[in-house]
Protein backbone atom coordinates (compact mmCIF):
# COMPACT_ATOMS: atom_id res chain seq x y z
CA UNK A 1 0.00 0.00 0.00
CA UNK A 2 1.27 3.46 -0.91
CA UNK A 3 -0.45 6.60 1.45
CA UNK A 4 -0.15 9.59 2.28
CA UNK A 5 0.24 11.38 5.78
CA UNK A 6 -1.30 14.52 6.85
CA UNK A 7 -4.84 13.69 7.59
CA UNK A 8 -4.80 10.60 6.14
CA UNK A 9 -2.99 8.44 8.40
CA UNK A 10 -3.47 11.83 11.08
CA UNK A 11 -6.49 13.73 12.07
CA UNK A 12 -6.49 17.04 13.69
CA UNK A 13 -2.90 17.54 13.89
CA UNK A 14 -2.30 14.15 15.58
CA UNK A 15 -1.85 10.46 14.01
CA UNK A 16 -4.54 8.07 15.09
CA UNK A 17 -3.87 5.61 16.70
CA UNK A 18 -5.24 2.78 14.97
CA UNK A 19 -4.30 4.04 11.69
CA UNK A 20 -0.39 3.42 13.46
CA UNK A 21 -1.27 -0.17 14.64
CA UNK A 22 -2.65 -0.31 10.77
CA UNK A 23 1.03 -0.22 9.52
CA UNK A 24 2.12 -2.89 11.95
CA UNK A 25 -0.59 -5.47 10.97
CA UNK A 26 -0.45 -4.25 7.18
CA UNK A 27 3.30 -5.68 7.22
CA UNK A 28 2.57 -8.68 9.54
CA UNK A 29 0.10 -9.68 7.06
CA UNK A 30 3.06 -9.98 4.29
CA UNK A 31 1.98 -6.33 2.91
CA UNK A 32 4.61 -3.44 1.79
CA UNK A 33 3.50 -0.56 3.23
CA UNK A 34 5.04 3.26 1.96
CA UNK A 35 4.06 6.41 2.68
CA UNK A 36 3.99 8.98 -0.22
CA UNK A 37 4.09 12.70 1.20
CA UNK A 38 4.74 16.26 0.71
CA UNK A 39 6.69 16.12 3.76
CA UNK A 40 9.97 17.45 3.98
CA UNK A 41 13.22 15.20 4.04
CA UNK A 42 13.84 15.62 7.35
CA UNK A 43 10.82 13.90 8.45
CA UNK A 44 11.25 10.95 5.58
CA UNK A 45 14.63 10.14 7.06
CA UNK A 46 13.02 9.74 10.72
CA UNK A 47 9.38 8.15 9.49
CA UNK A 48 11.76 5.86 7.03
CA UNK A 49 13.86 4.88 10.15
CA UNK A 50 11.06 4.57 12.88
CA UNK A 51 7.56 3.57 11.42
CA UNK A 52 7.00 -0.09 10.39
CA UNK A 53 7.18 1.11 6.84
CA UNK A 54 9.34 0.16 4.06
CA UNK A 55 10.46 3.15 2.65
CA UNK A 56 9.37 6.42 2.38
CA UNK A 57 8.51 9.05 -0.37
CA UNK A 58 8.71 12.75 0.13
CA UNK A 59 8.68 16.50 -1.17
CA UNK A 60 6.06 15.13 -3.25
CA UNK A 61 7.97 12.58 -5.42
CA UNK A 62 11.24 14.59 -4.53
CA UNK A 63 13.12 12.59 -2.71
CA UNK A 64 12.68 8.57 -1.45
CA UNK A 65 14.91 7.22 1.48
CA UNK A 66 14.44 3.88 2.99
CA UNK A 67 16.43 1.47 5.27
CA UNK A 68 18.70 -1.23 3.73
CA UNK A 69 20.47 -3.60 6.44
CA UNK A 70 20.43 -1.04 8.92
CA UNK A 71 21.62 1.69 6.82
CA UNK A 72 19.49 4.90 5.67
CA UNK A 73 19.63 5.03 1.74
CA UNK A 74 18.78 8.58 0.76
CA UNK A 75 18.16 9.31 -2.97
CA UNK A 76 17.10 12.28 -4.51
CA UNK A 77 15.87 12.91 -8.09
CA UNK A 78 17.87 16.09 -8.74
CA UNK A 79 21.64 16.62 -8.25
CA UNK A 80 23.11 18.60 -5.49
CA UNK A 81 24.30 21.08 -7.72
CA UNK A 82 20.51 21.46 -8.70
CA UNK A 83 19.01 21.41 -5.57
CA UNK A 84 21.61 24.66 -4.46
CA UNK A 85 20.46 26.78 -7.52
CA UNK A 86 16.96 25.91 -7.52
CA UNK A 87 16.84 25.99 -3.40
CA UNK A 88 17.91 30.24 -4.22
CA UNK A 89 14.95 30.68 -6.96
CA UNK A 90 12.55 29.18 -4.00
CA UNK A 91 13.88 31.64 -1.24
CA UNK A 92 13.00 34.55 -3.50
CA UNK A 93 9.91 33.58 -4.05
CA UNK A 94 8.92 32.65 -0.94
CA UNK A 95 9.62 36.10 0.02
CA UNK A 96 7.72 37.86 -3.25
CA UNK A 97 4.51 35.72 -1.94
CA UNK A 98 4.29 36.30 1.72
CA UNK A 99 4.93 40.38 1.20
CA UNK A 100 2.13 40.00 -1.46
CA UNK A 101 -0.38 37.63 -0.26
CA UNK A 102 -1.14 38.64 3.88
CA UNK A 103 -1.24 35.88 6.83
CA UNK A 104 0.31 33.24 4.73
CA UNK A 105 3.75 32.18 5.91
CA UNK A 106 6.70 29.74 5.21
CA UNK A 107 5.43 25.93 6.54
CA UNK A 108 7.04 25.51 10.19
CA UNK A 109 8.65 22.62 8.67
CA UNK A 110 10.43 24.17 5.86
CA UNK A 111 13.93 23.96 7.22
CA UNK A 112 14.11 20.43 7.11
CA UNK A 113 13.25 20.58 3.24
CA UNK A 114 16.02 19.61 0.32
CA UNK A 115 13.47 20.70 -3.24
CA UNK A 116 10.42 22.33 -2.20
CA UNK A 117 9.11 25.16 -0.56
CA UNK A 118 5.96 24.80 1.29
CA UNK A 119 3.85 28.28 1.72
CA UNK A 120 1.40 27.43 5.14
CA UNK A 121 -2.48 28.34 4.84
CA UNK A 122 -4.03 26.76 7.70
CA UNK A 123 -1.40 24.69 9.92
CA UNK A 124 -0.01 27.72 12.19
CA UNK A 125 -1.22 30.38 10.52
CA UNK A 126 -4.92 31.51 10.97
CA UNK A 127 -6.94 29.90 8.14
CA UNK A 128 -6.80 31.54 4.68
CA UNK A 129 -9.87 31.67 2.16
CA UNK A 130 -10.03 30.15 -1.23
CA UNK A 131 -8.67 33.12 -2.60
CA UNK A 132 -5.83 33.52 -0.98
CA UNK A 133 -4.74 29.84 -1.60
CA UNK A 134 -5.88 30.46 -5.13
CA UNK A 135 -3.01 33.15 -5.30
CA UNK A 136 -0.40 31.49 -3.78
CA UNK A 137 -1.14 28.65 -6.87
CA UNK A 138 -0.71 31.59 -9.72
CA UNK A 139 1.87 32.99 -7.71
CA UNK A 140 3.72 30.03 -8.14
CA UNK A 141 2.84 29.08 -11.40
CA UNK A 142 3.86 32.49 -12.74
CA UNK A 143 7.17 32.25 -11.72
CA UNK A 144 7.35 28.78 -13.72
CA UNK A 145 7.01 26.04 -10.94
CA UNK A 146 5.13 23.37 -10.23
CA UNK A 147 2.86 23.07 -7.33
CA UNK A 148 0.21 21.54 -5.77
CA UNK A 149 -2.29 22.06 -2.70
CA UNK A 150 -2.62 20.09 0.74
CA UNK A 151 -5.40 20.56 3.15
CA UNK A 152 -2.70 22.93 5.02
CA UNK A 153 -0.02 24.09 2.25
CA UNK A 154 0.83 24.67 -1.19
CA UNK A 155 4.05 23.12 -2.32
CA UNK A 156 5.62 24.31 -5.30
CA UNK A 157 9.30 23.16 -6.86
CA UNK A 158 11.26 23.03 -9.83
CA UNK A 159 11.89 20.17 -11.66
CA UNK A 160 9.05 17.33 -13.44
CA UNK A 161 8.01 15.55 -10.91
CA UNK A 162 5.00 14.62 -8.98
CA UNK A 163 3.74 11.97 -6.07
CA UNK A 164 3.62 9.10 -9.04
CA UNK A 165 7.21 9.96 -10.38
CA UNK A 166 8.59 9.52 -7.01
CA UNK A 167 6.39 6.48 -6.89
CA UNK A 168 7.90 4.99 -9.84
CA UNK A 169 11.35 5.51 -8.71
CA UNK A 170 11.44 4.58 -5.24
CA UNK A 171 9.89 0.73 -6.82
CA UNK A 172 12.62 0.38 -9.56
CA UNK A 173 15.13 1.55 -7.00
CA UNK A 174 13.99 -0.50 -3.79
CA UNK A 175 12.54 -3.79 -5.29
CA UNK A 176 13.75 -4.08 -8.86
CA UNK A 177 9.78 -3.53 -9.60
CA UNK A 178 7.88 -1.46 -12.74
CA UNK A 179 4.92 0.42 -11.54
CA UNK A 180 3.48 -0.19 -14.87
CA UNK A 181 3.48 -3.69 -14.53
CA UNK A 182 2.89 -4.00 -10.75
CA UNK A 183 0.42 -1.31 -10.44
CA UNK A 184 -2.71 -3.75 -9.69
CA UNK A 185 -0.97 -5.39 -6.70
CA UNK A 186 -0.82 -2.19 -4.91
CA UNK A 187 -3.37 0.28 -3.32
CA UNK A 188 -2.99 4.20 -2.55
CA UNK A 189 -5.06 5.93 -0.43
CA UNK A 190 -4.68 9.87 0.30
CA UNK A 191 -6.89 13.11 0.63
CA UNK A 192 -6.08 15.43 -1.34
CA UNK A 193 -5.09 17.41 -4.44
CA UNK A 194 -1.56 16.39 -4.28
CA UNK A 195 -2.60 12.69 -4.51
CA UNK A 196 -4.13 13.74 -7.75
CA UNK A 197 -1.73 11.61 -9.65
CA UNK A 198 -1.86 8.75 -7.53
CA UNK A 199 -5.72 8.62 -7.71
CA UNK A 200 -5.48 9.04 -11.53
CA UNK A 201 -2.61 5.89 -11.91
CA UNK A 202 -3.99 3.14 -9.74
CA UNK A 203 -7.51 1.11 -9.70
CA UNK A 204 -7.56 0.94 -6.55
CA UNK A 205 -7.22 3.86 -5.17
CA UNK A 206 -9.11 5.30 -2.22
CA UNK A 207 -9.88 8.41 -0.59
CA UNK A 208 -10.36 8.96 3.36
CA UNK A 209 -14.15 10.77 4.10
CA UNK A 210 -12.57 14.26 3.82
CA UNK A 211 -11.34 14.09 0.58
CA UNK A 212 -14.73 15.66 -0.47
CA UNK A 213 -13.27 19.08 0.23
CA UNK A 214 -10.92 18.95 -2.54
CA UNK A 215 -12.24 17.32 -5.08
CA UNK A 216 -13.55 20.31 -6.62
CA UNK A 217 -9.70 21.25 -6.97
CA UNK A 218 -8.81 17.63 -8.72
CA UNK A 219 -9.86 16.59 -12.37
CA UNK A 220 -9.26 12.83 -11.32
CA UNK A 221 -11.11 11.31 -8.63
CA UNK A 222 -10.39 8.75 -6.48
CA UNK A 223 -12.09 4.77 -7.70
CA UNK A 224 -13.42 5.10 -3.94
CA UNK A 225 -14.27 6.39 -0.68
CA UNK A 226 -13.82 5.78 2.81
CA UNK A 227 -16.74 5.95 5.11
CA UNK A 228 -14.07 7.78 7.67
CA UNK A 229 -12.05 10.64 7.88
CA UNK A 230 -8.34 10.63 8.23
CA UNK A 231 -6.73 7.80 10.00
CA UNK A 232 -9.86 6.13 10.80
CA UNK A 233 -10.58 5.70 6.96
CA UNK A 234 -7.00 4.42 6.82
CA UNK A 235 -7.67 2.02 9.19
CA UNK A 236 -11.03 1.22 8.18
CA UNK A 237 -8.92 0.25 4.54
CA UNK A 238 -6.39 -0.95 6.33
CA UNK A 239 -8.98 -4.01 7.81
CA UNK A 240 -10.41 -4.69 4.54
CA UNK A 241 -7.11 -5.42 2.69
CA UNK A 242 -5.92 -7.77 5.60
CA UNK A 243 -9.21 -9.93 5.09
CA UNK A 244 -8.85 -9.80 1.81
CA UNK A 245 -5.27 -11.25 1.61
CA UNK A 246 -5.81 -13.41 4.62
CA UNK A 247 -9.21 -15.20 2.59
CA UNK A 248 -7.14 -15.34 -0.93
CA UNK A 249 -4.17 -16.95 0.39
CA UNK A 250 -6.27 -19.71 1.80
Amino acid sequence: MFCDIDDTLTWEGHIVPEAFQALFDLQRAGLRVVPVTGRPGGWVDHIARMWPVDGVVGENGGLWFYMDGGRMVRRFLQSAEERRHDRQRLEALGEQILREIPGTALASDQPYRDLDLAIDFCEDVPPLGEDAVDAIVAAFEAAGARCKVSLIHVNGWYGDFDKLTGCRRFLADRFDEDLDEVIGDYAFVGDSANDEPMFAAFPVSVGVANVVRLLPRMRRHPAFLARNVGGHGFAELARILIAHRAQTSR
